[in-house]
């Protein structure tokens, strides 16, 4: 009697055990699922999702033994993991806080389901609404955050930190660890180049990543031995690739070179051979570079599109659009000569990106998006940002993975990247396939957001409730 009650108590706890494997919440069929680090495709799978993350992925055949609350069938359709935006700003004050929340669902709209914010004047509510979104308490793409910036004394840039002794470099560091901001970020308007370098030692002891925008009077190669993690806009690989460029930034530093005779420099002095080999350094030190070709083709090319009729404009609050203005008015001073010259920087900048890549720079998908920046939108601009990188010379699967891969990767984020077991439900259902069209990021027929399906009918009311807000 005493064995058949133990075997009956085990035969039912190994039912409840197989009964609570068993349920799902999510259960995706059909779709053509793409694995962004080789390109391959796999069919005939089913993507099995609880809360917020990927339980299984197992052969169509075997769907019957899992009990779900929702089958979703992307039969035709290509899978891919959440898009990220490795760059973009929350800001503009106070009086704009709002403006800037209602960003976050226009970025799920658009299939990118994480941001890394490289830091404004918001940092208060962008650090509350990352902790509010973790906990399910906001809906919203996952928040990766620098909190404040480290800058030298009267900045331009509002809502920095400002130091300019070792000691404040300590205490400001001090204070942004108790932020538990995600990786620090530091700016080169008014902070002194040793200390700079300085700044990048001190946090990446602290085990921070650490991203930059680089003073011009310093090398490549110094911020590398420093130990900088990445560099912010393409344009400071240009002036890496010169011949010598230590000579130009001991000239920048003398005051002997200035204004736009550095860029005159720089583009004459480019030499492919001299690229790489900096290249190659930056990718030995483990550097990643964002691009963020977006904005500055944007800006550049002012003269040709002003974007006063974009329709995607309805999505954007009016005290941002306001923040527009500075580079529309400082643009429209040039004249054809300054013009010619825009276009002439942005090329030469944008042509290194295949260079950059072949040495192994790690290239992370960013657009500079949010306020301040002219018509760089967030939601649609990092698809922009996509086919900028596959004009300038990337692959469409290298271009994936410079926003899929690349980017947690850099956050030793591994819980992103793929769709596969254990992985987060962070997923973009597409129509086409990427990997022949990279605009095909922009046929979005579903997204699942930490486990939750939002399909095309409710991204389309997302969108309409955005441009109600505005």
């Amino acid at each position: 009697m005493k064995k058949l009650f133990i075997l009956t108590v085990s035969l039912f706890l190994g039912q409840l055990t197989f009964a609570q494997q068993t349920q799902a919440d999510l259960m995706i069929t059909g779709g053509n699922i793409i694995n962004v680090k080789t390109g391959q495709l796999s069919s005939d799978q089913v993507i099995i999702i609880r809360n917020d993350s990927i339980i299984t992925v197992i052969d169509q055949s075997k769907n019957a033994h899992w009990k779900v609350k929702r089958i979703y069938n992307a039969a035709g359709k290509f899978i891919i993991p959440g898009l990220w935006d490795m760059h973009m700003h929350f800001g503009g004050g106070d009086s704009l806080i709002q403006e800037n929340k209602n960003l976050l669902p226009l970025f799920l709209a658009h299939g990118i389901t994480t941001v890394r914010d490289a830091s404004a004047d918001l940092s208060n509510s962008v650090l509350q609404w990352r902790e509010e979104i973790a906990k399910g308490q906001l809906q919203g793409p996952t928040i990766f955050t620098s909190g404040p910036k480290i800058e030298g004394y009267k900045s331009i840039w509002l809502g920095d930190i400002e130091v300019g002794t070792k000691q404040e470099i300590k205490l400001a560091l001090d204070s942004l660890q108790k932020l538990k901001v995600d990786f620090v970020k530091i700016t080169d308007n008014t902070l002194k180049p040793a200390l700079f370098l300085e700044a990048i030692k001190m946090a990446r002891a602290r085990g921070f990543k650490v991203s930059a925008h680089i003073p011009s009077s310093l090398t490549m190669n110094q911020v590398a031995d420093a130990g900088l993690s990445a560099v912010e806009h393409i344009g400071y690989a240009l002036k890496a690739g010169t011949k010598d460029e230590q000579a130009i930034s001991d000239e920048i530093a003398a005051g002997t070179l200035k204004g736009k005779a550095i860029n005159e420099r720089i583009i004459a002095d480019f030499d492919e051979v001299s690229a790489f080999k900096a290249y190659s350094n930056m990718a030995k030190h483990g550097m990643s570079l964002t691009p963020t070709l977006s904005i500055s083709r944007t800006v550049a090319y002012l003269d040709q599109n002003d974007h006063k009729n974009d329709p995607y404009l309805k999505y954007i609050g009016k005290g941002i659009r306001k923040t527009y203005n500075w580079r529309v008015e400082r643009a429209a001073k040039d004249g054809p000569e300054a013009i010619a010259f825009r276009h002439q920087v942005f090329e030469k900048s944008a042509a290194v990106l295949p260079l950059l890549q072949k040495a192994g720079v790690k290239i992370l998908a960013g657009t500079d998006a949010g306020y301040l920046n002219s018509f760089d939108y967030p939601g649609i601009g990092l698809h922009q940002e996509l086919e900028l990188l596959v004009k300038y010379g990337l692959t469409p699967l290298q271009a994936l993975q410079a926003s899929i891969i690349n980017s947690p990767e850099f956050l030793n984020q591994k819980q992103y990247g793929s769709i596969s077991s254990g992985k987060k439900a962070d997923i973009l259902v597409l129509d086409e396939n990427p990997l022949l069209n990279i605009k095909a990021t922009q046929m979005i027929n579903a997204v699942v957001v930490k486990g939750q399906l939002l399909d095309r009918s409710h991204l389309d009311q997302l969108l309409e409730s955005i441009k109600a807000m505005n």
